[in-house]
């Protein structure tokens, strides 16, 4: 029998054989009329793990016939990008299929756009996130945004029956009594359920014939939850639900997810680093201990070995689940860097201009800089940004105690300027 994982072998080639999505791919479904037209437009598939995203891409680049590449975001940067655009460029319109797009940074979503804009290849991103949060604009302007809703019982049953009749046409007779736990671990993914039943039937198979019991299925997933997972979407939900959750102010769902990471084998100093990224991007000036805490954490994670670190996670965690939560220096430094590739490299006020040399100085490098000890209370109001956009805001405080307080500072500095 083939050893290739289960969803491998039966993933659909033809419209006709794709489950679920019926309204893209059912008889009048938007993409089903663009493949029967022999013609695909660039599109961002949002939607859960397992509802048929990859799987889409693979059958619109089979049914039209293209070259079809494949980059991962997790894995993969600009340099692998550039090279695939490369490639692509002595093919007619290949499609260029990219994997949890959203974890992509912005610069690596803008080395997109001219291949995407000339045609040089037909995009196809997936994504679990919302993409007008993730995706940048001008990429998005330029793809249609598809959602993939999760499969229903039905669709499982049809997927099921599907990998029924493949074991039987391999000579294999798989009685399935019960439905419920394959289903239940599944959660409404395809590729888990190929999975599970697969992990199943292997463990189970006797004279090329086995049974599917609730308890069963039960059994054998638990004994393998690591290869259950093969593709390690599950791993990285719990990091999202962990996330998630401490976002969230939630400290129970917090220590129960960072459970769930632990008894997976997570690296510890894999938490420790993610609560340090949470701590400033989630937290930050609401209550700037965070960041002091979490840091303590990791160094002390990297000292302390396990089974005692679990501790020091814990006590971190619920720190950051029970403080007050900001996102404000996270979306200023997101503004700024926005707003720099926007308006591009704008010259230095010669105020602010360093002046080492007696030539920069003549040419007025420095002159009129006002140094701030020397006014009272070490602040003079003098412009530090270039002509161009003067009285920009780009850091906007939140509405937690501690940024009321600096809100006032601000205010109280410049006046009416900023608008604080």
């Amino acid at each position: 029998m083939d050893s290739r994982p289960l969803a491998e072998i039966l993933r659909p080639l033809t419209a006709d054989d794709y489950v679920g999505q019926e309204k893209l791919m059912g008889p009048e479904g938007i993409i089903r009329r663009m493949l029967d037209n022999k013609a695909i437009s660039s599109m961002i598939l949002w939607g859960p793990p397992g509802v048929g995203k990859t799987t889409l891409a693979l059958l619109i680049a089979n049914v039209l016939q293209r070259k079809y590449y494949q980059l991962s975001a997790i894995s993969s940067g600009v340099k692998e990008v550039r090279e695939v655009i490369a490639a692509a460029a002595n093919e007619t319109s290949p499609i260029l299929f990219i994997d949890e797009i959203h974890r992509f940074s912005k610069s690596q979503q803008d080395s997109l756009l001219a291949a995407v804009e000339r045609g040089t290849v037909t995009l196809i991103g997936a994504t679990t996130e919302n993409p007008s949060f993730e995706v940048i604009s001008p990429l998005l302007s330029r793809c249609q945004v598809y959602v993939l809703e999760s499969l229903s019982v039905d669709h499982l049953n049809i997927i099921l029956e599907k990998a029924l009749q493949y074991y039987k046409k391999e000579g294999y007779t798989i009685s399935v009594k019960e439905t419920d736990m394959l289903f239940r671990f599944s959660g409404g993914d395809a590729r888990k359920l190929y999975n599970a039943l697969q992990l199943v039937v292997e463990n189970s198979i006797k004279n090329k014939g086995a049974e599917i019991t609730n308890d069963k299925v039960a059994r054998v997933i638990q004994n393998n939850l690591a290869r259950f997972d093969k593709s390690g979407e599950m791993h990285y939900d719990i990091i999202s639900a962990f996330i998630k959750s401490v976002r969230g102010s939630d400290p129970n769902a917090a220590l129960y997810w960072m459970a769930r990471l632990i008894e997976g084998g997570e690296d510890p100093k894999f938490i420790a680093r993610r609560m340090l990224i949470l701590a400033s991007e989630d937290i930050g000036l609401a209550n700037p201990n965070a960041i002091l805490m979490a840091n303590a954490c990791f160094d002390a994670v990297h000292k302390i070995g396990w089974p005692e670190s679990r501790i020091i996670l814990a006590e971190c965690a619920v720190y950051l689940a029970s403080s007050s939560k900001s996102n404000a220096t996270y979306l200023g430094i997101d503004a700024a860097l926005e707003h720099v590739r926007k308006t591009g490299d704008l010259p230095v006020p010669l105020h602010l201009r360093n002046a080492p040399t007696k030539l920069m100085k003549e040419l007025n490098y420095g002159k009129d800089y006002q140094y701030a000890h020397d006014f009272d209370n070490s602040f003079v109001n003098m412009e530090f940004l270039p002509e161009k956009i003067k009285g920009t805001k780009f850091y906007e405080p939140g509405k937690t105690a501690r940024e009321v307080d600096l809100r006032n500072f601000l205010k109280a500095r410049w006046k009416d300027k900023y608008g604080y």
